[in-house]
């Protein structure tokens, strides 16, 4: 049945009651229906009241659930930015700890650090994106949705689909060409030593820095290890070449002692600083591991043991890896004449010249 309501609400809305007891409302304008979740008369009627409000002054319904918010977490009203930024780096470990450790101290973060979380706009926000990096950008996004999880943030301070594109610079493998220069230029033997082993294995610069002498397993040529980023198993088994470089490193402990203390920031610097010298751009590490997944593909090396390689749990991965390496498809007709389960299609007639040299 139709309950008749204050004069004001006969303008948009009006509320009734369902045969099972629940209250309801109807938008006359949009004609839409909606349950109010309850079945008590004067609770349907203050809500539908609120959302009257809401629709003639969003900006003092905003407010006033801030006031809720804050009467409902005392320590909201004085939470600020620096607060959550200080609070994340405490659920971290090791080389994510240090890299929160140092996003936070960003320059581009100083116009939030001290602005409650509960107070921010959307304006705050975007002066901190305005001509900021990548990283800027990830970690706002990170730090955001931080407070959000922990209830500190009613609601986005931006909408998901409203921040702004993360745009990454363009990576691309390291040639053959390039790692000769860079090698033939290094002066340090284990770093010479460690830029042929990220060529030849293609593990990140962590996982290969960090390789001991008992990942290697000299009866199956196998190198076997946790990867460092996500803990999933990688296996590689080499072959002559890597073999030799193995023979000359540590038997015991790690294959690269110096290498293996250092920072992951300082293992990037030493190799920029050699890219400079012998006039090579555009690479990074990581490099080695586009490389070496190009390289996989080029020569139809079977995607699963790529996978296995480089310790990936997802083909999507690898192909993302893979995704520049060029590879000229022989024929499918080809495949399907040699293979013995495929006698649709005839073998095609030999040519004159063919007749005469047999």
């Amino acid at each position: 049945m139709f309950i008749t309501m204050k004069h004001e609400m006969k303008q948009r809305y009006r509320v009734f009651r369902r045969g099972w007891g629940t209250y309801y409302y109807e938008d006359l304008v949009t004609k839409k229906q909606e349950s109010l979740h309850t079945r008590d008369k004067d609770e349907a009627f203050r809500l539908v009241a609120a959302k009257k409000g809401t629709d003639k002054a969003p900006g003092f319904s905003l407010h006033l659930a801030r006031v809720y918010w804050k009467a409902s977490d005392p320590v909201g009203a004085t939470r600020t930015w620096q607060h959550v930024m200080d609070e994340i780096p405490k659920l971290k470990r090791g080389d994510t700890h240090r890299r929160w450790l140092t996003a936070i101290k960003d320059k581009a973060f100083d116009p939030i650090r001290n602005v409650v979380v509960l107070e921010t706009q959307a304006e705050h926000f975007l002066k901190v994106l305005e001509g900021a990096c990548v990283s800027t950008n990830i970690y706002l996004r990170r730090i955001h949705n931080f407070a959000l999880d922990m209830n500190w943030l009613p609601w986005p301070v931006i909408p998901k689909k409203r921040w702004p594109a993360i745009v990454f610079k363009e990576k691309r493998a390291i040639t053959w060409e390039e790692h000769q220069k860079i090698v033939a230029g290094e002066s340090n033997a284990e770093l010479r030593v460690y830029y042929e082993l990220l060529w030849h294995l293609g593990g990140s610069q962590t996982d290969m820095a960090t390789l001991c002498a008992e990942d290697i397993d000299w009866s199956t040529r196998a190198i076997s290890y946790a990867r460092m980023k996500t803990g999933s198993q990688a296996v590689i088994h080499f072959g002559d070449t890597v073999a030799k470089i193995l023979q000359s490193l540590p038997r015991t402990g790690y294959l690269f002692p110096q290498i293996a203390c250092w920072k992951e920031s300082d293992r990037g610097k030493a190799f920029i600083r050699r890219c400079r010298l012998v006039d090579v751009s555009g690479v990074s590490l990581h490099s080695y591991r586009y490389a070496w997944a190009e390289r996989a593909k080029m020569c139809a090396y079977p995607e699963r043991f790529a996978q296995l390689a480089l310790g990936h749990n997802s083909t999507a991965l690898h192909r993302a890896y893979a995704r520049k390496a060029k590879v000229e498809l022989p024929p499918l007709e080809d495949y399907e004449r040699q293979h013995p389960k495929f006698t649709v299609l005839p073998k095609p007639p030999e040519t004159p010249a063919q007749v005469v040299n047999a």
